[in-house]
């Protein structure tokens, strides 16, 4: 399991990112500050670090410069909400491996961590998700019931990739939420159940089980 090392103040954000990473399989450690961090990033236990900028104590190039004269390595993803080009060059020539603005969709952050980590140890991602006869192609973004190919929605696919990227495992409402939706979710919609209601339409009504009480699964 890769471990991620998040460095983010911002309380909203950094459990947000948590959650969602977590949800994907990844072991998280939050801090918020960047003397923790360079600390934490020294300690050799991190695949991946992402990176705020705007740091209580020191900020984010501080932590990143620090890091690289230390010989510390591990990739860096920097998520700040500075978007001028000097900053972003400033991050990038600072010895980061990519550089994204806030606000962001957690989907793209996801699809970026998995990008540094797989040129880190070469190792190829699957493009092809399967459980039983359910498939999701993720270079084509069709999915496919037997021999019969589904067209589905932007959202359709974030969602039916989320549940076949863990088959059998409940997921709950909010994590559906902050997976698909993004750390501005509103708590109280009733969105995931929409989506659902779509996806069992056009794929099977017994493809996504109801776990009353807790949430929604794939392949249970």
């Amino acid at each position: 399991m890769n471990r991620i090392l998040v460095v983010e103040d911002e309380e909203r954000i950094a459990s947000f990112v948590r959650k969602g990473l977590s949800a994907n399989g990844f072991a998280t450690t939050v801090v918020g500050d960047g003397t923790s961090a360079v600390e934490l990033a020294r300690g050799g236990s991190f695949d991946l670090m992402i990176l705020d900028i705007g740091l209580p104590d020191q900020d984010g190039f501080s932590v990143l410069r620090s890091m690289r004269e230390a010989r510390v390595s591990i990739p860096v993803i920097i998520l700040t909400a500075r978007d001028s080009v000097r900053d972003t060059v400033a991050g990038l020539e600072g010895g980061a491996d990519d550089y994204m603005t806030k606000p962001f969709r957690f989907e793209e952050l996801l699809a970026r961590v998995r990008l540094r980590l797989r040129r880190a140890d070469n190792t190829p991602e699957a493009t092809l998700l399967r459980v039983t006869d359910l498939s999701l192609d993720l270079r084509t973004r069709r999915a496919q019931v037997g021999e019969t190919t589904v067209e589905l929605t932007a959202r359709e696919f974030t969602l039916l990739e989320l549940f076949l990227r863990h088959p059998g495992q409940v997921l709950s409402r909010e994590q559906i939420l902050s997976h698909v939706w993004g750390y501005d979710f509103d708590p109280g919609s009733n969105i995931v159940d929409v989506y659902v209601r779509a996806l069992r339409r056009k794929l099977g009504a017994d493809r996504i089980s109801t776990v009353r009480g807790m949430g929604y699964a794939v392949g249970r």
